[in-house]
């Protein structure tokens, strides 16, 4: 079983990619720092629900799918 860090990392990489958006489109999106984004791909960082939110509405997806296994 994957621990959550992972799965988010995953799902968000995959549905960041399925966009066409780059980690720099994304954080516009988002409204947050493209290394913010890098972290939480890369398993480096935690990420509140108010961001997991953010992060969710900027690539036009319910939240529960980026930490769906």
């Amino acid at each position: 079983m994957s621990d959550l860090r992972t799965i988010l990392a995953e799902n968000l990489r995959r549905l960041r990619k399925d966009k066409g958006l780059s980690q720099e489109d994304l954080a516009g999106l988002a409204e947050v720092d493209r290394t913010y984004i890098s972290l939480i791909e890369r398993k480096r960082n935690s990420i509140s629900l108010d961001k997991l939110e953010q992060i969710a509405t900027a690539l036009n997806v319910e939240a529960y799918l980026l930490i769906k296994p």
